[in-house]
């Protein structure tokens, strides 16, 4: 049976291999870890879905595996495998028929019964048809260019699949092409002193993509306030006590994010996403905020869902725990999905202002600084307050510049008042 890498959406298109827990030859129960492989989200197991024999491991660790690509094929108590993924002729056998759920890194296609030959009054030659030649496109080219009918050449690739040397050497003398060893040559210096190739792929080579498409796609504008906070200092002291004591750590982030919601009602654009095939935008009415998460690899964004109807220390809890297992990349998909509004703290590193980029099709991100002791004029009085940073960034072609300002000025009055909405 053939293990394929399915569609998991989320716009994930490939993986890559971290490891194999197995060898060719070894025997595997069902539902046993077998690898693992890392998508831009996440490392998660590669179960086995029968037991078997691990017959082929066609993918090696390292190496890069594309969705509806066949992995490993397992010989179920001795069936055989049709493994004719191993040819992209034709399209529509690369790509999986349907996905049991987020939390399948694999599907298996049943092999197909091969059909037993009919009796005949006569010996007739064989019939092979063109498309039952397990030939890569590239290498029907080759044969193509060279003059090579492919249905006269035995394969000696991996289940008899013709390969590109096998073409060049059943080409005919005149036409057979000369091939030099493809040497690259990758100097550990420049001009200035010794440098280091890292290839950028996994999680980065996500990041890199969706920045330029955000980038490229809104017409970002970023603007910045402060506030007092001092209230809302006050109670987050005198409630983080009772948080610990449940095993619950209280940050500032669930209160800013319950500040965001009467804001986002009264502002609704805010919380919109952009259709670019249809031209609309789509307004969403509920609330599900990402918080962005730094971790080795990159930034993930977990998304609270349904932020409106849970309590602080729910949400506090729930970012803890969203939070470790992104860092861990063992966060689930569906974790990942469903953001409307997302919010950027630069200021557990220290930072107080920023240019948070949007995180596409949502329409704003919320840069939270670091709360700080200053020196205030109040009623007249210089007065030492807590002040909080903020930095929004929106898309200007949803939300007009005033909108923007006002939708923080909502947000600050929530946050420099918390006992508005802390009636729980």
């Amino acid at each position: 049976m053939d293990y394929k890498f399915p569609d998991v959406g989320e716009g994930i298109t490939e993986g890559e291999i971290v490891e194999w827990l197995v060898k060719e030859g070894d025997v595997v129960e069902q539902d046993q870890t077998i690898g693992k492989v890392e998508t831009d989200k996440a490392v998660v197991d590669i179960p086995s879905p029968v037991a078997g024999k691990i017959a082929k491991i066609l993918v090696p660790a390292g190496k890069t595996v594309k969705v509806g690509q066949v992995m490993v094929v397992i010989d179920e108590k001795g069936k055989r495998s049709s493994a004719k993924e191993l040819t992209t002729a034709k399209k529509e056998e690369v790509v999986p028929k349907k996905f049991k759920s987020v939390g399948v890194v694999g599907e298996l296609e049943e092999a197909e019964e091969i059909p037993q030959p009919t009796m005949q009054t006569k010996k007739e030659e064989p019939v092979i048809k063109h498309e039952d030649i397990l030939a890569m496109p590239a290498v029907r080219k080759v044969a193509k260019e060279l003059g090579v009918d492919v249905s006269d050449i035995k394969g000696t690739g991996a289940h008899g699949q013709i390969t590109e040397d096998d073409v060049k050497s059943a080409a005919p003398t005149e036409k057979k092409i000369v091939t030099r060893p493809n040497i690259q040559v990758v100097k550990k210096y420049d001009f200035y002193g010794y440098v280091e190739y890292i290839p950028l792929h996994g999680l980065r080579k996500t990041i890199a993509a969706n920045m330029i498409k955000s980038q490229m796609s809104t017409a970002l504008v970023t603007h910045m306030d402060e506030c007092d906070v001092t209230h809302l200092v006050e109670i987050r002291e005198k409630e983080k006590d009772k948080c610990t004591k449940e095993g619950v750590h209280l940050t500032y982030l669930p209160f800013i994010m319950k500040a965001l919601i009467p804001a986002l009602e009264k502002h609704p654009f805010l919380n919109t996403t952009i259709d670019e095939v249809n031209q609309e935008i789509i307004l969403k009415k509920y609330y599900n905020i990402g918080i962005a998460v730094d971790t080795e690899e990159g930034l993930i964004v977990p998304v609270i869902k349904n932020v409106k109807m849970k309590k602080l220390i729910d949400i506090a809890r729930e970012i803890t725990t969203l939070a470790e297992a992104a860092r861990k990349r063992t966060i689930d998909l569906a974790d990942l999905k469903g953001g409307t509004f997302t919010i950027t703290n630069v200021g557990s590193l220290g930072g107080t202002y920023a240019t948070p980029l949007l995180n596409y099709p949502e329409v704003a991100n919320l840069g939270i600084g670091k709360i700080q002791q200053r020196p205030v004029v109040k009623n007249g009085k210089i007065d030492i307050r807590y002040i909080l940073t903020l930095s929004l960034s929106f898309d200007h072609r949803i939300i007009d510049g005033a909108e923007a300002a006002r939708f923080l000025n909502d947000v600050m009055i929530h946050l420099e008042d918390p006992d508005m909405f802390l009636v729980e």
